[in-house]
């Protein structure tokens, strides 16, 4: 049995879950699911539907909200000093990618300079620029899977943050030579390719007030 239905099953007994309510996802094969059925998932249910596929979502531990809480205020602080409008937003937070039926995915954060695309319900489209934070039940996902969903759908900027190997990949979907792929350490300040001016996200200084 897939890992989402066992999921799914333990938690529905746990919350009362009817059993026809199961059913219907068990009724389902893996590529057949929609933003309908993603909409129905009880609350306490963490996952994503990714082209008809619904994969479960473990609750990040404490280090990995952490980092992304830091990241978040980086960018803040980043897109202000440079008078700029765009805007960011952290996980949960629902996603609709391709502004379709198969897809709805919760990056860690992302940031939207097109307001356009903010909706009463989350994002509808895709973000300027989308980051990851790795942990050993997304690594697979974010490192592979996400890397051609986010590059297709017109995200510009993808950024895949290691906290075990203390490394930071970005992925830069625009120009001639894309994707551009670079890698930094903890050590780094990492350019922000969508903003102009912007001195970078300095990672020794946001690394040095974590616990790891």
């Amino acid at each position: 049995m897939p890992l989402f239905y066992e999921k799914l099953k333990e938690r529905a007994k746990e919350l009362g879950m009817a059993r026809e309510e199961f059913a219907l996802y068990a009724a389902k094969r893996q590529g057949e699911f929609t933003v309908d059925d993603y909409r129905r998932l009880p609350d306490e249910v963490r996952a994503e539907l990714i082209d008809g596929e619904l994969i479960y979502m473990e609750a990040p531990d404490y280090m990995h909200q952490e980092l992304i809480m830091e990241l978040s205020v980086a960018f803040v602080n980043c897109i202000r000093a440079n008078k700029g409008t765009c805007r960011v937003a952290l996980s949960p937070l629902d996603v609709q990618l391709d502004c379709d039926d198969r897809t709805m995915v919760q990056p860690d954060l992302v940031v939207i300079c097109d307001e356009k695309k903010i909706v009463r319900k989350g994002i509808c489209g895709a973000p300027d620029l989308c980051v990851e934070v790795l942990s050993p039940s997304t690594r697979k996902k974010d490192c592979t899977l996400k890397v051609q969903k986010y590059m297709n759908a017109g995200v510009r900027e993808y950024w895949i943050v290691d906290p075990d190997k203390k490394a930071v990949l970005t992925y830069r979907f625009e120009g001639e030579d894309s994707p551009c792929i670079s890698m930094y350490t903890f050590q780094d300040k990492v350019p922000v390719g969508i903003f102009g001016g912007c001195p970078g996200i300095d990672f020794r200084e946001i690394s040095g007030r974590l616990l790891f």
